[in-house]
């Protein structure tokens, strides 16, 4: 008999499932798939690259709970993520702070100038004040030159959408820097596991309290189990069998090739918001410092459908969600349930936010 069973067995589930174990429930984790670790699965190649299944994770926080929860499953290389963007035939620092404005107009300016330079060129752009979509944001903030250098085709690529239907939402995760730090996140704490996200994952489900059955999917079983609580990190329309419709997820093509050489890029990620079809290149053996004389590259083309990795914040998605939370609320003031995670909130969620909301839900869910 067990007490909890929880669907998936990606960071929702796993932490789920670890304070669960702990308070000495007994624990069954079902997950469709052959493997566990959700999304930030990863697996060494024949070179003794990590690879990252479902393209790049790196974990960054500001929360210490979270920091000190992810510290205890695995050692964390002390790795600060920078990105480049292939722009105009050149790679610029990006998210966009002052060297990046220096590189595109071709100015030299202090730190302390960038706030006003910035606002110079919001000022000559046109964009509905308070914003209604996603370029409404991005424009208010940077202007117009520079939404359409990097932010307008990544974007059409990225949703297949012109960005003026997408949610402001959307855009709130831009960073925009005033100084040259070329970091793309800023968090107090970052890095990447030495050991892989698997291992880590794999470190959180080791415990006497929890069973795993992978490859097998919650909806042909869910009757042979009876337990106190479900927790539920799958997609949210399809626990309702779509009772509302279909929710949109956005999906990738992965693409690895390996070449014969030392390195492909100068950082571990490059976007392409404008060439090609691909939106960016990563190249994994930046994660942890590897050596390799042979470097492995993924191309990243978005795809409409397949395994869904990210929500679609239009209008209508967000009406469904609605619906469909309403439900959820129900189910979990009954206090049989959680739902937690990206799919089964349909909202976005970076690795650690999964954490403490998976922390939180859990530990009240205990004390009631």
């Amino acid at each position: 008999m067990f007490e909890a069973v929880i669907v998936g067995a990606g960071l929702a589930g796993a932490t789920a499932a670890r304070i669960l174990a702990e308070s000495g429930k007994k624990v069954l984790v079902i997950e469709k798939h052959k493997h566990i670790a959700g999304h930030c699965h990863d697996y060494k190649n024949e070179n003794g690259i990590t690879i990252h299944t479902y393209g790049p994770h790196i974990f960054h926080t500001n929360n210490k709970d979270v920091w000190d929860f992810v510290n205890r499953f695995t050692e964390f290389h002390y790795y600060q993520h920078k990105v480049l963007s292939y722009v105009e035939g050149k790679l610029i620092p990006f998210p966009i702070n002052r060297d990046t404005l220096c590189e595109v107009f071709g100015v030299n300016i202090a730190t302390y100038e960038v706030e006003e330079f910035l606002e110079k060129e919001v000022k000559k752009s046109k964009f509905n004040n308070p914003p209604k979509n996603f370029r409404d944001v991005v424009v208010s903030q940077v202007g117009e030159r520079l939404y359409e250098m990097f932010f307008k085709n990544y974007t059409i690529k990225q949703w297949e959408r012109d960005p003026e239907e997408l949610s402001p939402e959307v855009a709130k995760r831009i960073p925009i820097r005033t100084n040259r730090d070329d970091r793309y996140f800023s968090d107090k704490y970052q890095g990447i596991p030495k050991q892989g996200y698997t291992k880590m994952v794999e470190n959180m489900l080791n415990h006497e309290n929890i069973a795993i059955l992978t490859g097998v999917d919650y909806f042909e079983v869910r009757d042979l189990f009876k337990s106190e609580l479900t927790v539920y990190t799958g997609e949210l329309d399809r626990f309702f069998d779509y009772v509302y419709g279909k929710l949109e997820y956005r999906s990738l093509r992965l693409e690895l090739k390996t070449y014969d050489k030392q390195y492909y890029q100068p950082v571990a990620v490059v976007n392409y918001p404008n060439d090609y079809d691909w939106t960016r290149i990563t190249e994994y053996k930046h994660f942890l410092n590897e050596k390799s004389e042979k470097t492995t590259v993924c191309f990243e083309y978005p795809l409409a459908s397949g395994e869904p990795y990210y929500i679609v914040m239009t209008e209508d998605n967000m009406e469904k969600r609605e619906k469909y939370m309403e439900e959820v609320k129900k189910l979990e003031e009954s206090g049989e349930y959680i739902f937690v995670g990206r799919l089964a909130e349909y909202k976005y969620y970076n690795m650690d936010q999964v954490i403490e909301v998976s922390m939180e839900k859990i530990l009240k869910w205990l004390k009631e």
